[in-house]
């Protein structure tokens, strides 16, 4: 199984950083107390700076992201990239879930460092995971859903060879991949376009990685894919081979 992004994205986004964590044999589970102090911690620094939710449209991060949504056709104030979404309901002054450590930890993740973050169980993958433009003939079956909202042509999702597992980045995730209690294998994945850096995606995979090791064990390897760099992440059978 690869992880791999396609030429025609890295054509369109030359300057796209997808970081990946890849692990094996984590043990996934209801988030420890520590970690929902950590998320309620991460929520609570949010709100101070952001108490004004409009600001959020004005942070560089943000703004980014709105006009690579607007690229591909999709309206970010009606499809907000994952980071918006979260972000935006935090500075309302509501708290996240606690969905599970996983989940918890790249949604910790991703309030501190404002990217997009996400994830996928790779026993649940059939085949490679690709990013890629949509023909808008693949199938998707959301989380908490059982209809099939496939996506728009030209639309960026993640798929495999049964069909799309997250809509337009990491707005919108599958029911079928979704992290699970359950989760043994699993890709987590933190996204990041100018003027975010290198180092600063490095900085946040690196603290994604730390925390994972700690709360869920396992093995795991990190890398970040990147045009005139890695395209590509081989994982068998949910070991990470780099």
């Amino acid at each position: 199984m690869q992880f791999r992004i396609d030429d025609a994205i890295f054509q369109k986004y030359p300057n796209l950083l997808v970081g990946l964590l890849v692990c094996k044999d984590v043990k996934n589970g209801s988030a420890p107390t520590e970690v929902t102090t950590m998320l309620r911690d991460a929520e609570k620094a949010l709100q101070a700076k952001f108490a004004d939710p409009e600001v959020l449209k004005m942070h560089p991060t943000i703004a980014a992201w709105q006009e690579v949504h607007r690229s591909f056709g999709s309206n970010p104030n009606k499809f907000p990239s994952s980071v918006h979404a979260l972000a935006k309901r935090v500075a309302k002054g509501s708290s996240l879930p606690s969905i599970n450590t996983l989940v918890d930890l790249y949604n910790i993740i991703s309030l501190r460092h404002m990217l997009p973050a996400g994830g996928e169980d790779l026993d649940a993958c059939r085949g490679d995971i690709v990013l890629a433009f949509a023909t808008g003939s693949e199938s998707f079956i959301p989380l908490g859903s059982s209809e099939n909202e496939p996506p728009e042509t030209g639309e960026v999702m993640y798929r495999d060879d049964e069909g799309v597992i997250c809509r337009k980045f990491n707005w919108r995730e599958g029911a079928r991949t979704a992290l699970t209690d359950q989760t043994q294998n699993a890709v987590l994945v933190i996204e990041a376009v100018p003027p975010t850096q290198r180092t600063d995606l490095e900085a946040a995979l690196q603290e994604l990685q730390e925390l994972v090791m700690k709360f869920c064990g396992g093995v795991m390897e990190k890398a970040i894919l990147e045009r005139g760099g890695i395209h590509h992440v081989d994982c068998y059978d949910g070991y990470p081979k780099i």
